[in-house]
């Protein structure tokens, strides 16, 4: 079984966790943005360069 103690650092785990979760999905998000702006940024280079 597990002792007190031991619960309560796994709830301190878990809530260490949502935080990192929710940074995760932020720099995920970011980093898709980012690389729609990339192609597009090309897309419409080529696009003016071959005209």
């Amino acid at each position: 079984m597990m002792k007190k103690k031991d619960l309560k650092k796994d709830i301190n785990v878990e809530k260490k966790h949502n935080k990192h979760d929710k940074g995760q999905i932020f720099v995920k998000v970011t980093a898709g943005v980012l690389a729609i702006l990339m192609v597009g940024g090309t897309a419409i280079t080529l696009v003016y360069a071959l005209m």
